[in-house]
């Protein structure tokens, strides 16, 4: 495999487990969010199984072994609350588009535009939760957070 092949495959292997990662991290958003913002982390947990599943087949189509899911993730912080729930929501959207971002610069042509579109919808999302944006979705350095690992903990 050509090395920028393999940087892609790598690129697409972490964004499959960032996803992994977020569909976990939604399940207990879901068990703690409000009533009002429950549609909300439906669809956002709805989206990432949706983008799971894509990148399952991408990385199959350059020849790769899908990585598993965790049998569980340590979470950032607890979550005992509807507060904490909005927070690790938008904590699990960072992350991903962190990831997400690695894919574009790694990726091109419709594989780039897709990750660039998956990553317009997770900072779109994590907005939605935090109530406010960063400048550079996707660019930790940028935002002022730590960068996210290949394999993200929700």
């Amino acid at each position: 495999m050509s090395e920028g092949k393999d940087r892609e495959l790598r690129a697409l292997q972490a964004a499959l487990a960032a996803e992994h990662a977020a569909v976990y991290g939604y399940g207990v958003v879901g068990g703690k969010i409000g009533e009002g913002q429950r549609g909300e982390a439906r669809t956002a947990y709805d989206a990432h199984r949706a983008r799971r599943d894509a990148l399952v087949r991408e990385v199959k189509d350059l020849g790769g072994r899908p990585v598993a899911a965790a049998a569980g993730y340590a979470l950032p912080f607890a979550v005992p609350d509807a507060a904490a729930a909005a927070r690790l929501a938008a904590e699990l959207e960072d992350r991903v588009a962190g990831v997400y971002s690695d894919l574009v610069r790694a990726a091109g042509g419709e594989r780039r535009a897709l990750a660039a579109e998956a990553l317009r919808e997770a900072a779109v999302r994590a907005v939605r939760w935090r109530g406010e944006s960063v400048a550079f979705p996707g660019l930790a350095e940028r935002a002022g957070t730590a960068p996210p690992s290949a394999a993200p903990t929700a």
